[in-house]
């Protein structure tokens, strides 16, 4: 199968931010959100954002925040994409775009084939993320290690789409088999505690990606 690319969100150290990066992975995705477990502040963000820069591709996440702190979020982490993780609008997805001149990554939660479809909706959207829909009161919108069912994205097309939602070493190939995902986005998947992300289970996400995605690979 083509390479897949491979998104570690929630990185907040130095050590891990080198684990994605020395393992393989495409993207590193920050998390600009107080009540998430794996927030950085601003001063952590310019700091890990130097260590990243030119290495791997930089993801700002943030969850319906204003243009304020988008500004702040931009000017310390010079981000390559925006990704908006709340109920963002197609609209404010656009706005953003414009305002800041960056690619959008657009999550959308997903328990039934109805949230599959509302992607047709952000059309604005460079990359279009599936995960799973938190519970009702769940208090926040992903990163909760909770899978869906993936029978849902099977006729995924004519998006750039990436699926998010429990993956671990473990599952990636039956989760690949099941979408056919041209990307992946691990965050609980590869940390020993929550919030705490674990170099070895880093490793282990992206050494079983790149073996699927092998030219020899069987999925």
């Amino acid at each position: 199968m083509p390479r897949v690319i491979v998104k570690i969100c929630g990185l907040s150290t130095a050590p891990t931010l080198e684990a994605a990066i020395g393992a393989g992975a495409d993207m590193a995705g920050f998390v600009f959100h107080e009540k998430s477990p794996r927030h950085i502040d601003l001063d952590a963000a310019r700091s890990l954002g130097a260590l990243a820069s030119g290495r791997i591709k930089k993801v700002a996440l943030t969850v319906d925040a204003d243009d304020d702190a988008l500004d702040a979020v931009v000017e310390a982490l010079s981000p390559d994409y925006l990704q908006l993780h709340g109920s963002e609008s197609p609209a404010r997805v656009e706005a953003v775009k414009a305002r800041f001149g960056l690619p959008a990554i657009k999550a959308i939660g997903v328990a039934t084939e109805n949230d599959v479809r509302k992607a047709k909706e952000f059309a604005a959207a460079d990359i279009v993320l599936f995960d799973a829909k938190p519970a009702p009161g769940a208090g926040l919108p992903g990163g909760a290690g909770v899978v869906f069912d993936w029978r849902l994205l099977r006729n995924i097309s004519a998006i750039s789409w990436m699926l998010s939602g429990g993956l671990s070493a473990e599952n990636l190939a039956e989760a690949l088999k099941a979408t056919g995902a041209p990307g992946v986005d691990v965050s609980s998947g590869v940390e020993s505690a929550r919030g705490i992300k674990d170099i070895s289970r880093i490793n282990a996400f992206v050494g079983a990606a790149r073996a699927l995605s092998s030219p020899t690979a069987k999925v």
